[in-house]
């Protein structure tokens, strides 16, 4: 018997409740709101002294969309249709269709929903950076929905909302959200770690034992289970076996609970897992904008992606396609400051010598350049279509080159696969079966990105997917 698993008739419950949620970042009190809302007597642990978690680390970026009133008060226009046309062509090579139709249709009500439990937006579009702005403006772009192919499959608008607050917005949102649940009937109890689930004899999902400070209690809960609790970004044997190339990167977003915890627990229960070989890498290399005119190449000197990309989707064509061996070649027309801090590699007058300091094979270098600066003349590329605002010559020496490897430059993981579950957060089993009590939602389950990464999905569809796992627990049984 698995240790993260009790039967119910060895259990002797000190406390019962309702909806019982494990985790209180963005999912967990997505999740607790709506149970309680619900009606549900409904407890939160958490195993951190308060909540917030990785949400509360993060930039606070969330991706609505399909016709949100920040939309509509910035002058863009949007629809449920265009989100998920760019969300099934995005996301990666399995999108769960159900949840995408689900999430477009009702973005622009959870923005409203949002804005009610106290999360403020200005309405203010910041044109120029990708996530988070510099300013307490509402509106960005976020994700890949301008460049190629994205932007032929549908029609692009901006759908990174940003909580108004000065860099980094996820302190302010989870503020908002563990004050709206304060306020709220739900319970919350910090310092408490879930050790085991119980299961009843019909294999029911009937409760939680749990530990703090060294002291042992059981909570039974008669509707439902959540499960949102983070994913494995800090687990390294966990790592090692689904995602190993994530060990490579120097900067691992996310709390120290995200350890794989919760996706053991669903996992004992007998729950099924999906896409945990996925990870989100974010490797900034292209900003300021201005930077995306120059070319990402790979050890063999060959471009590999089109530079406007959302970084999201840099990082993981460097690190899942390039082994991580990848340089941003600038000449000195395009060549600026980068915003995040990043090594220049090498240096050359002409692109046989910047070749030759950074290790590459002869000639490819000078290739790729040679074919490229050809059809930028023209303000064409034909090889991966970038848009033509980035399509320059690069033949102004010096030539240089940006460290974007593993080893000198800043790659942001963190992991995307997690929990099967449904659209309404409910836990699934091998066969396609929901098990019964036990529901999820956020970075323990597998969402909405299972790779093509665009800025605020995770917050996004946590927060979306959690009230949708909380109304559907309250309802339970």
């Amino acid at each position: 018997m698995s240790a993260l698993i009790r039967p119910e008739r060895e259990v002797r419950f000190d406390e019962t409740v309702d909806v019982l949620v494990l985790g209180l970042g963005a999912a967990g009190a997505a999740a607790a709101l709506e149970a309680s809302a619900a009606g549900a007597d409904t407890l939160v642990l958490e195993r951190a002294a308060a909540g917030g978690g990785t949400s509360a680390m993060s930039g606070g970026v969330l991706y609505l969309g399909g016709g949100t009133a920040l939309q509509t008060a910035c002058g863009f226009d949007d629809s449920p249709e265009e989100m998920a046309k760019y969300l099934l062509a995005s996301v990666g090579d399995a999108p769960d269709a159900a949840k995408i139709d689900a999430y477009c249709e009702h973005s622009p009500a959870h923005y409203d929903w949002l804005v009610a439990h106290g999360v403020p937006f200005k309405p203010v579009f910041y044109y120029g950076c990708s996530g988070e702005p510099p300013t307490d403006d509402g509106l960005v772009w976020s994700g890949s929905e301008r460049a190629h192919p994205f932007c032929d499959l549908a029609r692009p608008a901006p759908r990174g909302h940003v909580p108004a607050q000065l860099h980094q917005a996820g302190p302010l949102l989870m503020r908002a959200l563990c004050a709206a649940v304060e306020r709220s009937p739900a319970r919350v109890a910090g310092d408490v770690r879930a050790q085991a689930l119980v299961r009843a004899d019909d294999d029911a999902i009937v409760g939680a034992v749990a530990s703090s400070f060294g002291v042992t209690r059981s909570i039974r809960a008669r509707r439902g289970v959540v499960l949102a609790t983070g994913g494995f970004i800090m687990d390294d044997a966990m790592l090692a076996a689904h995602v190993p190339a994530a060990l490579r990167c120097k900067f691992r977003v996310g709390a120290e609970g995200d350890d794989g915890s919760g996706i053991r627990l669903g996992v004992a229960a007998g729950a099924a897992t999906q896409h945990m070989d996925k990870a989100s890498i974010s490797l900034p290399a292209t900003q300021p904008w201005g930077l995306k005119r120059g070319i990402l190449v790979n050890a063999q000197g060959q471009r590999f992606v089109n530079e406007d990309s959302y970084y999201g989707r840099l990082g993981e064509f460097a690190l899942f396609h390039a082994q991580g061996r990848a340089w941003l070649v600038v000449d000195d027309a395009v060549f600026e400051k980068p915003e995040y801090p990043r090594r220049v590699a090498a240096v050359g007058e002409t692109p046989t010598e910047l070749a030759r300091e950074l290790g590459l094979p002869a000639g490819a270098l000078e290739a790729t350049l040679a074919l490229y600066n050809e059809h930028a003349a023209r303000g064409e590329d034909p090889l991966f279509a970038k848009t033509r605002e980035y399509v320059v010559p690069l033949a102004k020496p010096p030539f240089g080159a940006f460290d974007c490897t593993t080893d000198g430059s800043l790659y942001a993981a963190f992991t995307l696969g997690g929990l099967a579950t449904d659209a309404d957060g409910r836990v699934l089993g091998p066969d396609g079966a929901a098990l019964p009590g036990l529901f999820a939602a956020g970075r323990c389950t597998s969402g909405l990105s299972v790779g093509g990464y665009s800025s605020g999905l995770s917050l996004g569809d946590g927060t979306f997917f959690g009230r949708r796992a909380g109304i559907a627990a309250a309802g339970a049984r």
